[in-house]
């Protein structure tokens, strides 16, 4: 009986902390001001409205970061397979030139923003950021279809991009 308890207590703990999987961007995120690669201020509201009618996938990266660099074939191969989505990199890089230096070191293909404060400034704090890569998926209306994924290759994701065809 005591075991019963002990994972039903468990069970509910663990579900009680699944992250909800969200559906609109926080506003704070929205006003977010982030640099282009021409070095000129842009909110992610304004970037998001750029890219209206398509369907986007968002890739958060830092060209500092190891796995992102690791997982950069996967995103090649889901550019190659999803074509028609647009590929939005929302950097986390520490300075503007290392941000550009990193795109053309990785050949990063695709639309380009450095966030101003980094992964725990107020865009990653508005995404619950705690990794990068991190991949999310806009659809057509601008809803969130997919939250939170760590790799290219996530089955969340392919089925995602499917779904939004």
């Amino acid at each position: 009986m005591k075991k019963m308890f002990v994972l039903a207590t468990m069970l509910i703990s663990t579900l009680g902390c699944a992250q909800k999987e969200e559906t609109t961007f926080k506003k704070e995120g929205l006003e977010n001001v982030m640099v282009t690669k021409e070095n000129q201020p842009i909110t992610f509201a304004e970037i998001l409205k750029k890219y209206e009618g398509k369907t986007i996938v968002i890739d958060v990266w830092a060209s500092w970061c190891s796995d992102c660099i690791k997982g950069m074939p996967k995103v090649k191969a889901l550019q190659e397979k999803y074509p028609d989505a647009t590929y939005l990199f929302i950097s986390m890089d520490k300075t503007y030139e290392a941000w550009l230096k990193g795109i053309e070191k990785y050949e990063v293909k695709g639309e380009h923003y450095l966030t101003s404060d980094g992964m725990k400034g107020v865009f990653g704090k508005s995404i619950n950021l705690d990794w990068i890569p991190r991949y999310m998926v806009v659809d057509k209306t601008g809803k969130i279809a997919l939250y939170k994924v760590i790799e290219a290759d996530d089955e969340k994701l392919i089925k995602t991009l499917e779904s939004l065809k």
